[in-house]
């Protein structure tokens, strides 16, 4: 299901307190296999859509652990101090964007990846499908 262009959709952590909305559809939707986005979703990889910093607004309050990517970037990482979740990050190959986890929309309907990044480090059974997904080691 495509959204429109003024698409609103709101990510939010697990009690709630702490919230990303965002306008407009994301500039890029990707999945990563690296080990740090494996141990931050907790699963074989994360999945993260990125906006525009002027098109999201952040409301409540959230703690900032950073860290050096295997890239070398600087990354930012915002989680709520009440539950832990990770709700939005700055930082990685685009760093004038705000990346949220897709699965804080909690929209099966979300936009599917266009990019599967770090796949070197991609556990074997995992595949991501569609012929216009770029694949990157």
């Amino acid at each position: 299901m495509t959204e429109p262009a003024n698409a609103i959709r709101t990510a939010s952590c697990r009690c709630g307190q702490l919230s990303a909305t965002c306008e407009g559809e994301p500039v890029r939707v990707s999945v990563c296999h690296c080990f740090a986005c494996q141990q931050r979703s907790g699963s074989p990889f994360g999945e993260q859509a990125r906006w525009p910093k002027d098109k999201v607004t952040i409301e409540g309050e959230s703690t900032v652990w950073e860290r050096t990517t295997d890239a070398d970037n600087l990354t930012r990482y915002h989680f709520c101090p009440t539950c832990g979740t990770t709700v939005w990050y700055t930082g990685g190959p685009m760093p004038d964007a705000i990346a949220i986890p897709v699965g804080l929309f909690t929209d099966p309907d979300f936009p599917p990846p266009k990019f599967s990044v770090w796949e070197a480090r991609k556990h074997s059974w995992v595949t991501i499908p569609g012929d216009e997904v770029e694949h990157y080691d």
